[in-house]
């Protein structure tokens, strides 16, 4: 079992500046505000967690929507109805829950192997099932997406040096690619044309990835491992939209690169054993200065990403809070947050801000 993590057993707060209390309530600062002490010449990093993908299109990609709109045809029954049992939508919970499930079975069952060969296989099944969620519910092309919006987004993400993201859809990677789209934007994703040329595909090789500056921590519906080469899907290569070369793969079987496990230490697992997510995860824990974090909830089951910045060498991190500071899934995010500095020796102090994210205008 995973104990639980230090990070969710933490209360002390450290002061913060970036964020003040009128009334016994916290006031968020504005975006602006918040980055404009930064203005030095040194670009901050940027996380991306799902609340980037449901900026732009909410309807879609918000664990609800998803759970709507996914067939459990391949699934067991008992599979489907864990989602009903511990009353959520959210797939990672639930595939969290059936993978402890198999584990304690080890010591109160010892001997009913097949039961708990069925919890694993669930929740294998259910990784599959989210795949195919996302696929069939993502916008078909990037025309879908307004300039407008990409216009603001580009500006947004002009801000940064290094972008990581935690998200599997192809929003970002299209905003990237809106090149006649100002500002122009200097971002590498490692992906080169192979060496013969004439493939439908891109590949990555770590070997060539010193200019690489935007990293897919959990992979993403575009990357394929090929068991000899990481692929990218383009549509400039083919002529096909994206996510139709998507969703075309995974009707041959064949499953994008992707990390969909429900706790920490199984998604840490699957990164260590993939070039591709090793090296995003390496490039995340070496990074220092300022990191800015937008629409990631600070979930314990990304505790892998989290720890790397309470153990590593930022010295400031800002906080995108959306909605009412105040309301509980808020306050645990903020509390979450603060814990990442607590260990910090006073010569290494990690400084934690918070900002309205509504005033990012990321979309």
């Amino acid at each position: 079992m995973t104990p639980p993590s230090r990070f969710a057993r933490r209360t002390a707060a450290p002061t913060v500046k970036e964020c003040e209390r009128v009334a016994g309530k916290v006031k968020l600062q504005d975006f602006s505000r918040a980055m404009r002490p930064l203005a030095d010449g040194k670009k901050p990093h940027l996380l991306l967690g799902n609340g980037f993908s449901r900026a732009c299109r909410n309807d879609i990609f918000a664990y609800g929507a998803l759970f709507d709109r996914a067939d459990f045809k391949t699934c067991s029954e008992c599979a489907r109805g864990a989602f009903e049992a511990l009353s959520t939508s959210d797939f990672e919970i639930v595939m969290r829950a059936l993978r402890h499930s198999a584990a304690l079975l080890r010591i109160y069952s010892p001997n009913d192997t097949k039961t708990r060969t069925r919890l694993v296989d669930d929740a294998a099944a259910l990784r599959e099932v989210l795949v195919h969620a996302i696929a069939d519910s993502h916008p078909a092309f990037p025309g879908e997406i307004p300039r407008a919006s990409y216009r603001r987004c580009r500006s947004f993400l002009a801000q940064f040096k290094d972008v990581y993201t935690l998200n599997y859809d192809l929003l970002l990677y299209w905003a990237i690619m809106q090149e006649e789209i100002e500002p122009a934007l200097r971002f590498d994703d490692g992906f080169r044309t192979p060496d013969e040329g004439d493939a439908e595909y891109v590949t990555w090789e770590v070997e060539k990835t010193d200019s690489q500056n935007v990293f897919y921590l959990h992979g993403g519906l575009h990357v394929f491992d090929a068991g000899y080469e990481i692929q990218k899907y383009t549509w400039v290569n083919t002529g096909v939209r994206l996510i139709d070369q998507v969703r075309a793969a995974l009707g041959e079987g064949l499953y994008p690169l992707f990390v969909a496990e429900g706790e920490s230490k199984g998604k840490l697992e699957r990164i260590k054993h993939s070039d591709f997510l090793g090296r995003a995860y390496r490039s995340f824990a070496k990074i220092g200065g300022t990191l800015v974090v937008f629409g990631h909830s600070f979930a314990q089951n990304d505790d892998h990403i989290l720890r790397r910045i309470a153990v590593g060498k930022i010295s400031s991190l800002l906080v995108g809070i959306h909605g009412d500071p105040e309301n509980a899934a808020n306050k645990k995010l903020m509390r979450r947050a603060r814990a990442l500095a607590a260990d910090r020796p006073p010569q290494k102090a990690l400084n934690v801000g918070f900002f309205d994210a509504r005033t990012a205008d990321v979309w």
